[in-house]
């Protein structure tokens, strides 16, 4: 996921990397203890009343982090390619179920054309869920189907894509079982989460920029649309949409223009930006939890 640009530096000049690399470092190295507790306690260890336990939390930790981060660096890599001054990748801790709210980037001059806009909006999610993909297999070659306990169990909801994989993994799973997650397949169910929530056509989330740079100003027709289906989610399946669809709300529906809107995408980037959209539908959860 990318954030904002603020203007500051003259179009076409060329921009000097930041060389500031206190506040990557510092916040990549605190999300990845706050990531291995997470894992930890998923585990059934309390790194606060057994520290060393909190090794358990690797699996879980080190492939969450390395699918956030390539996300990240897909977004970065293209922005240089770009011309377009950023800031390396920022992870951000938190005290939650998965210790982390993501990561983000931060642009720091204009995206100029639709192109760049298409390059850097898509490079994040298409890179993060090709990552993903072999970590959410072996995850779930690793996980088992059992029967659900009595008291049950925090169940996960389930996109087209994960679906395909569990059947052909796993088979049809009977009633009373389902499949318990192994830690490195809860990282790969996280990864295409949030490939598929970047992926909503709204405002500067990566699918913003992408349905911007396909559909021009028809974007704010669509994302309010996309606004529509979230707030329907919300009321008659998961809660958590009607909490996502304020927040974007408030962050801003409609995606900004870039700087030169006369220069029309070339049909690679058109299918790249297609190829995303498919990528949206494979990977949508409607009931997340």
């Amino acid at each position: 996921m990318d954030d904002s640009f603020t203007p500051s530096e003259v179009p076409g000049e060329a921009v000097k990397p930041r060389r500031s690399l206190l506040w990557p470092v510092v916040l990549f190295f605190v999300t990845l203890i706050t990531t291995l507790g997470a894992g930890a306690l998923q585990q059934g260890v309390n790194p606060f009343e057994d520290f060393a336990g909190i090794l358990k939390g690797i699996p879980f930790s080190f492939t969450l982090l390395f699918i956030l981060g390539s996300h990240e660096f897909g977004h970065y890599y293209l922005a240089r390619r770009n011309r377009v001054e950023t800031t390396l990748p920022l992870f951000i801790p938190a005290p939650s179920l998965i210790g982390t709210f993501g990561a983000v980037i931060r642009m720091k001059s204009p995206i100029m054309d639709r192109r760049a806009l298409l390059d850097i909006g898509a490079a994040g999610p298409l890179v993060g869920v090709v990552v993903t993909l072999p970590i959410l297999i072996a995850g779930l070659y690793m996980s088992k189907v059992e029967p659900i306990p009595p008291d049950g169990v925090i169940t996960l909801g389930s996109s087209a894509l994960m679906a395909i994989l569990t059947q052909v993994i796993h088979g049809t799973i009977p009633g009373g079982m389902d499949v318990i997650f192994h830690p490195i397949a809860f990282s790969g169910w996280i990864g295409l989460l949030v490939t598929s929530l970047n992926l909503l056509p709204v405002g500067q989330l990566d699918g913003g920029h992408v349905a911007y740079a396909l559909f021009g100003h028809r974007q704010k027709h669509i994302a309010w649309l996309v606004m529509a289906a979230l707030i329907l989610l919300g009321i008659f399946g998961s809660m958590g949409w009607l909490v996502w669809a304020a927040i974007l709300y408030f962050i801003g529906v409609k995606h900004p223009p870039v700087v030169y809107e006369w220069v029309p995408l070339d049909m690679k980037r058109k299918i790249i930006g297609w190829a995303t959209i498919v990528v949206f539908a494979l990977t949508f959860t409607p009931v997340p939890f």
